[in-house]
């Protein structure tokens, strides 16, 4: 097993709950990367943590990603649903677009960033 580099690490993947989801914040200064973790009974998931309509973070609330019953990811200010293991909107004003995936692996018992992952090529969005 490869040395896991910590500065990329996430979140341990027992601090998502099963079914579950996370905020994150990755790096530093006035631009990090704000994304979110969806964990799944495929595996964790990772997005950038704006909405395809209006470019906006998805939550309101810290940590408050998907609906009542767990089963989507939704934008609380315009009602938008996505698909939790492909960011696909499947109903309100962004119907047929996506969220922007973060790739991401679980090791050693840690969610990371993968080391491609540069968190300055991700745009900005300002998100709790």
């Amino acid at each position: 097993m490869r040395e896991i580099d910590t500065a990329r690490i996430l979140c341990a993947i027992e601090e998502i709950p099963q079914a579950g989801a996370r905020g994150f914040v990755f790096g530093e200064g006035d631009w990090p990367l704000r994304g979110f973790l969806v964990r799944t009974r495929e595996g964790v998931f990772a997005y950038v943590n704006r909405c395809p309509h209006a470019g906006h973070g998805l939550n309101l609330r810290a940590h408050e990603f998907l609906t009542p019953d767990a089963s989507l990811i939704l934008c609380r200010s315009h009602g938008a649903l996505f698909e939790k293991s492909t960011g696909a909107c499947v109903a309100g004003p962004c119907a047929g677009r996506a969220l922007t995936a973060v790739p991401v692996r679980v090791e050693a018992g840690y969610v990371v960033l993968e080391d491609a992952v540069d968190a300055a090529s991700f745009e900005h969005v300002e998100a709790l």
